[in-house]
C-alpha cells in the first residue's frame, strides 16, 4: 500500500504534532476538526512549533514553515478524508465521542483505509468494534511531543491484521520513527504504568508528604527521568490523564486505578497543565 495521503482527525496537543511530523516528511495531510478557530489555532501552534524546532534539532532540512503547511489541508468537513490512504485518530478520551467518529469515518473512508487510534488507554478492539474493518484497525500511541519522539507504541487489537501492522510500521519508517508492538490491554504498556505513576504522585501532594518540586527532583535526581511525573503530566493535559485513569479505573475495576480526589478538582478548576498556563507548574 503506498501512503500518500493522510488524514489526521482531532488538532489538540497531539493531532498537531502528528499532522506536523507528517507533513514535514512529506505526506500530504488533512487535518480535521469541529470548529475553524480550533484549526487556525493549530496552524499557528505548527508554524511556531516548526521555529522552535530549528533551535534544537540539528538537521538538513531548510523548509520553512509555509512550505511544510502548505502540505496540511485545515478543515472542518470530514468527508475530505475520502482521499485519506491512512487516517490517524487524535480526539478527547471519551469513549462516546470516539465511537461518533470511528463511525463515521468507517462511512466516509476508502474500505482500505487503516484507522490508527492514538489513544492513551481506551482498548483498540473496543474501537474496532464499532467500525467495519476491524482488521485494519490499530493502536498506534505517539509520545509528546510527536516530531522530537522517535518511538511509537503500536497495538495490535484482537482482529488486527498483520498486513495492517505491516502497513503501519511503513508508515512510522516514513515519519522517521520505529515501534514497538504490544498486545492489546487499557492503557497498553506505557500508559498502564505512567497514568498509576502520575496519580499516585498526586496522592503524594493531597497527603503533604512532598512538594510538587521535591517529587520531581527524585525522580529526576535518584532515577535519571528527564522529567517528574508531575511534569509529565502537565505536558500530558491534566484532563487527559484524569480521562486515562477513569478508562483503567472503568476496565480493571480495580480500586489500584481509583482517581485521586485532587486530580479531579484540578481539572474542574480548569488547571490543565502547560496547554492552559497552569497546572503544578506556571507557564508563560
Amino acid at each position: 500500500m503506498n501512503i500518500q495521503t493522510v488524514g489526521v482527525v482531532g488538532a489538540g496537543v497531539m493531532g498537531v504534532g502528528v499532522a506536523q511530523n507528517l507533513a514535514q516528511t512529506n505526506h500530504q495531510v488533512i487535518l480535521v476538526d469541529i470548529s475553524e478557530d480550533i484549526l487556525d489555532k493549530a496552524k499557528q501552534e505548527i508554524r511556531n512549533n516548526i521555529r522552535f524546532q530549528s533551535f534544537f534539532k540539528k538537521t538538513d532540512n531548510t523548509e520553512t514553515p509555509n512550505t511544510v503547511i502548505s502540505r496540511i489541508e485545515f478543515s472542518t468537513n470530514y468527508k475530505l478524508l475520502e482521499a485519506a490512504d491512512f487516517v490517524v485518530e487524535n480526539v478527547t478520551e471519551k469513549w462516546d465521542i470516539k465511537k461518533q467518529v470511528y463511525s463515521l469515518l468507517d462511512s466516509i473512508c476508502p474500505a482500505d483505509s487503516v484507522f490508527a487510534a492514538n489513544t492513551s488507554a481506551i482498548p483498540i478492539t473496543r474501537i474496532a468494534s464499532v467500525t467495519k474493518r476491524a482488521d485494519k484497525v490499530i493502536g498506534m500511541h505517539f509520545m509528546n511531543p510527536v516530531p522530537m519522539k522517535p518511538m511509537v507504541e503500536v497495538i495490535r487489537g484482537y482482529h488486527t491484521s498483520e498486513q495492517t501492522i505491516e502497513i503501519a510500521k511503513k508508515m512510522l519508517t516514513q515519519m522517521g520513527k520505529e515501534c514497538i508492538i504490544v498486545n492489546d490491554s487499557p492503557g497498553f504498556v506505557s500508559n498502564r504504568v505512567l497514568m498509576l505513576t502520575i496519580n499516585e504522585a498526586v496522592f503524594l501532594l493531597q497527603d503533604q508528604v512532598a512538594t510538587v518540586e521535591d517529587v520531581d527532583k527524585i525522580f529526576k535526581s535518584c532515577f535519571g527521568h528527564k522529567m517528574g511525573p508531575l511534569e509529565t503530566a502537565d505536558l500530558i493535559g491534566l484532563d487527559t490523564i484524569l480521562f486515562s485513569i477513569e478508562v483503567l479505573y472503568e476496565n480493571f475495576n480495580d480500586s489500584k486505578y481509583r482517581p485521586c480526589p485532587l486530580l479531579k478538582k484540578m481539572v474542574d478548576a480548569g488547571l490543565h497543565g502547560k496547554k492552559s498556563g497552569k497546572g503544578f507548574y506556571v507557564y508563560q
